[in-house]
């Protein structure tokens, strides 16, 4: 039996819902890292700086953005960096590790696992064996915990076997020669035994520590899915059973046994598609004023849903996107993208707006606002040059400048 929507929400009111929803708008920012995480649910970490930004965008205080974020990542432990959805790094609140290893972690983990095996052995011809990683991942694991943080070179010092190599792809194009520390730490990792802590270098580094992932409470997979749910409809609903598989990576069956789970509610969006929300957030949202937001690479919001067409035109996708589908910096009036920003050698922060027509004229006041987001984005950077590690063609051009 079909059952009919419960109401329509229009592009419109998707866009007021997300100002709010995501701290966009100015009345709704956060106080803290951990008020912006919890309200997105994780922050994308491939790109470390990708954390700060997405945070500065949404805090009250932007120029306090560093401090804010390295004390909640490293001294409170309040923020943890893992592998979650995709096999992707994320930015979680701490309270939501275990919900995310068991929802996502387990079945990535075990799939990763499988693959190492296999490629260690095949790639070293049996000279490497599944008792000998076993043995030097005891022992790794045990340096770890002794050191209480460490890089991968500091722990080849205590199990030099780390350093051991084997073929990866042999006899295919991508063959490469692999040491068994780079993966095995990405294993670790997706299985929800390491973690990384603090970079090399600066906040902008891509090079991190490693240290013992903190204990945490196993929790049923079907519990953890329905928890994650909620969450993330919390964030971002209405959403289309697309926008789930894609964001979570999960199975159709397992997004649908969440929604039944959390007993989402369906509603009809513009286009004709069929969107779900959380049963108390049905009714439309209280109106919100115009709002601006210059928003990093990889932003949560740019990358929330796989159908992005209510708030990024076509259009503009060419010069924001990269040949791999990563959305690089952008520019936001009103609850759509109209552009995007850079930052030249010198630190300056520069963009250019690119939406035109009834629906993506910005106007006077919009220019206005984004110039003061541009101010506040140069307050967070406090005079950092950051360049993003996926570079799409208008932020290659704009830096150049």
């Amino acid at each position: 039996m079909t059952v009919s929507p419960a109401r329509h929400i229009g592009t419109e009111e998707r866009r007021a819902r997300l100002a709010r929803a995501h701290r966009l708008s100015p009345d709704a920012r956060a106080g803290h890292a951990e008020d912006v995480a919890r309200s997105l649910v994780a922050l994308h970490g491939t790109d470390p700086a990708t954390v700060y930004l997405a945070a500065g965008a949404r805090l009250v205080d932007a120029g306090g953005t560093v401090a804010d974020v390295e004390r909640a990542l490293y001294e409170d432990r309040s923020l943890v960096r893992m592998h979650g959805m995709r096999h992707t790094v994320f930015v979680f609140p701490a309270e939501l590790a275990a919900t995310v290893h068991a929802s996502t972690g387990l079945a990535v983990a075990a799939k990763a696992r499988s693959g190492l095996l296999k490629d260690i052995v095949s790639g070293s011809d049996g000279r490497l064996t599944p008792a000998w990683l076993a043995e030097v991942e005891a022992s790794a694991l045990a340096a770890l915990e002794r050191r209480g943080q460490a890089t991968v070179t500091e722990l080849t010092q205590d199990e030099p076997r780390l350093t051991e190599r084997f073929t990866y792809g042999r006899g295919k194009s991508y063959e490469a020669e692999q040491t068994v520390s780079s993966r095995l730490m990405r294993v670790l990792g997706v299985e929800g035994r390491v973690v990384r802590g603090r970079p090399l270098g600066s906040w902008t580094s891509t090079r991190f520590r490693w240290a013992v992932a903190p204990p945490h409470p196993e929790i049923e997979v079907a519990e953890a899915q329905s928890e994650l749910m909620r969450r993330w409809l919390a964030a971002c609903g209405p959403a289309t059973e697309g926008d789930l598989v894609w964001w979570t990576g999960w199975k159709v069956s397992d997004v649908r046994r969440a929604l039944a789970a959390v007993g989402a509610v369906a509603v009809s969006l513009d286009g004709g598609g069929t969107g779900h929300v959380l049963p108390g957030l049905v009714d439309a949202p209280d109106e919100v004023a115009p709002w601006a937001a210059l928003l990093p690479a990889l932003d949560p919001t740019a990358m929330g849903w796989r159908e992005r067409d209510w708030y990024c035109p076509d259009g503009l996708r060419a010069a924001l996107f990269d040949r791999s589908g990563n959305i690089g910096p952008t520019v936001w009036w009103g609850g759509r993208i109209v552009g995007g920003w850079g930052q030249r050698a010198d630190g300056e922060v520069v963009f250019r707006l690119l939406a035109d027509g009834a629906d993506g004229a910005v106007g006077r006041e919009g220019v206005a606002a984004v110039e003061a987001e541009a101010e506040r984005v140069t307050a967070c950077l406090g005079g950092v040059l950051v360049t993003p590690r996926f570079r799409t063609p208008l932020e290659r051009e704009l830096a150049a400048r």
